[in-house]
């Protein structure tokens, strides 16, 4: 069957009206169908380039600007526009905020249809720049050429390059000079690991033809001022890797772990992948309020380590623990949560998936000395059921806070079938977060909602809900 073939449109004069899903802002057609727009700021006024057609919507670009938005600030990013990691950088931070906030609330009303008490304003980020803790580049020896580059007839030289995929096109990778979300010397040791690997011959992967030597880089800081810096390499090299490792170390001594893998599959998951200490040891420290969390090469952890530690006290705050409690804490990933609020518990226990995650999570206990606390592996649609109740306890709270798809319909209806006085639902998705809600408004009333973000100059936000047993 042939493909239908979208004809574009051009619509003149369509004023960007509002924000939505994805980053993406909103105009309007004359026909009144909604338009999605990647590229424009609530408040502008553009002529618009329909590139898809569907019977609720288009998605478009906007290709001249009449008039811009009051809303608007200017980039600090070279690669901004380009690289699709801030899509939100040209918006002034206080309306980002609006927006998150905004999506939260419309999606709790209008996807749940719940009934909310007066919002908590959003948790905004005291830093709006440089407040990732984990940063991953990739290596590629064919980079992002822009319009300008294909069309020309110079010499490109160079054509290797560290730094991201391009949005949508999983084998092109934009060469980056300096990015804004982690703080130095993270450019510092992606620039220098170019310079010297171009120099020295190092071959650049080519992820099409699956070729090369260089395949991706991670960074890893924490507020405790360790560092982490992780090669994957495609195939072993000895001569080139301990060439490139050696120099990484002599320039950069402030490297506490010092890894690499070599990951000879199609893809870059290193999850079924040995890594290799090289130098120093195999990981780092996080620390808050005086607990520290261990953080390996394949550990979770939030990426934005000063907000995590505004998300997790609104979350002990809306627990309400008084010490007597005996508290679930569901998709507990490394533990950090459960850790976090067992202080204030009689116990806690905590539930995840990923063997790994809860090593982690027993291990950081251990480490802390929290003896309150037990952690269990398996998945939480069967794991999380009566003989498990049976076993550990009917909880006074449950503190759940799963993926972006949200909580298994079994383990709502097991969280209604247990019935716990309180419920705080952490969330990154408010949507997923919404349908969850509407599946207990029966049995559950809103008492406290506030959204966090934890990813300024992005459309991401964080949600947490506080929910009260009704009668």
């Amino acid at each position: 069957m042939a493909r239908r073939k979208n004809k574009r449109q051009i619509f003149e004069h369509v004023e960007v009206i509002d924000a939505g899903a994805k980053g993406k802002t909103i105009g309007k057609a004359p026909d009144g169908r909604v338009i999605f727009l990647p590229n424009a700021v609530p408040g502008d006024v553009v002529d618009v380039q329909t590139f898809k057609k569907r019977k609720a919507y288009f998605e478009g670009k906007a290709i001249k600007f009449h008039s811009l938005s009051n809303k608007r600030t200017e980039p600090k990013c070279e690669h901004f526009g380009v690289c699709g990691g801030c899509k939100w950088q040209d918006m002034e931070y206080k309306y980002q905020l609006e927006y998150k906030q905004k999506e939260v609330t419309n999606n709790l009303i209008r996807l749940g249809h719940l009934d909310l008490p007066e919002v908590t304003p959003i948790l905004g980020s005291e830093e709006q720049y440089f407040y990732r803790n984990k940063m991953e580049f990739s290596f590629s020896d064919s980079r992002w050429l822009t319009q300008e580059e294909i069309e020309s007839d110079r010499d490109l030289g160079d054509r290797n390059a560290l730094g991201f995929h391009i949005p949508g096109m999983w084998d092109k990778i934009l060469d980056i000079d300096k990015c804004w979300l982690q703080q130095d010397p993270s450019n510092a040791i992606r620039n220098e690991v170019k310079r010297f690997s171009v120099e020295n011959g190092l071959e650049f992967f080519n992820t099409r033809n699956q070729t090369g030597f260089l395949r991706t880089m991670m960074v890893r800081t924490s507020t405790t001022g360790d560092l982490m810096v992780m090669l994957q390499f495609f195939k072993e090299h000895k001569e080139h890797r301990e060439l490139l490792l050696n120099h990484i170390a002599e320039q950069f001594p402030q490297i506490s772990s010092l890894q690499y893998v070599i990951n000879s599959k199609a893809n870059d998951t290193i999850y079924d992948q040995e890594v290799i200490c090289y130098k120093g040891q195999d990981h780092i420290f996080e620390e808050m309020e005086g607990l520290k969390f261990k953080i390996n090469a394949k550990s979770f952890y939030q990426t934005n380590s000063l907000q995590a530690y505004e998300l997790y006290k609104i979350t002990r705050d809306f627990a309400g623990l008084t010490g007597d409690e005996l508290v679930y804490d569901l998709y507990t990933g490394t533990g950090t949560i459960a850790q976090f609020v067992a202080k204030q518990a009689h116990r806690v226990i905590g539930v995840e998936a990923i063997p790994d995650a809860i090593s982690a999570a027993k291990e950081n206990a251990q480490l802390n000395g929290i003896e309150n606390v037990d952690f269990y592996v398996g998945d939480m649609k069967t794991v999380f059921n009566d003989d498990f109740i049976a076993e550990h306890g009917h909880p006074d709270v449950i503190i759940t806070d799963p993926p972006r798809d949200g909580m298994h319909v079994a383990v709502v209806n097991q969280i209604l079938n247990i019935a716990p006085k309180r419920i705080v639902y952490v969330s990154c998705n408010s949507a997923t977060q919404a349908r969850d809600l509407a599946l207990m408004k029966a049995s559950y009333k809103i008492v406290k909602t506030q959204a966090v973000d934890m990813f300024p100059q992005t459309h991401h936000v964080e949600n947490v809900v506080l929910l009260e047993k009704l009668n």
